[in-house]
């Protein structure tokens, strides 16, 4: 969420985290996709994006992410159903990949189709700033670190 305020995104968070502990723990024992629903929502301007925060998922003893078949079946249903605004998995160290990039990848370097988890190369995520823009200086570092004269207009 700061990573997205300092890049100028207003953000609010929602989904499954903002609800009361027995809404949480009874959602956990269904399989609507209302469980799956993303952690947040900005925009910037006119764009709008939905952010599902996934911040355990890099594997700690290989090069690979793994995130859970629901998730992705139930952020390929969301997107289906909220056209056009994006949804961004956005992964513990920064990288960021979207249901259908997860689904196409991790089929193809999956070996076993039938497995909960969907299993990803850390290399092909992007980079956040990539995705959401660089983080915002403030006008008079910009102003001091300008080069040459203003320039006239």
């Amino acid at each position: 969420m700061t990573e997205l305020q300092h890049r100028g995104w207003t953000v609010q968070l929602c989904g499954q985290g903002t609800y009361p502990a027995e809404i949480q723990r009874a959602l956990r024992h269904c399989d609507s996709p209302l469980r799956q629903f993303p952690d947040m929502i900005a925009a910037r301007g006119m764009d709008i994006v939905t952010i599902d925060a996934k911040d355990r998922m890099p594997s700690t003893h290989t090069d690979r992410y793994t995130i859970s078949r629901k998730s992705v079946l139930a952020g390929l249903q969301f997107l289906g159903t909220n056209a056009p605004i994006p949804l961004f998995y956005v992964l513990g160290d920064l990288s960021v990949l979207t249901p259908p990039e997860v689904m196409h990848y991790g089929a193809a370097e999956l070996r076993c189709p039938t497995g909960s988890y969907f299993f990803i190369s850390t290399y092909r995520a992007h980079r956040f700033d990539e995705v959401f823009g660089h983080p915002a200086i403030s006008s008079h570092l910009a102003q001091s670190q300008q080069v040459g004269p203003p320039l006239a207009g």
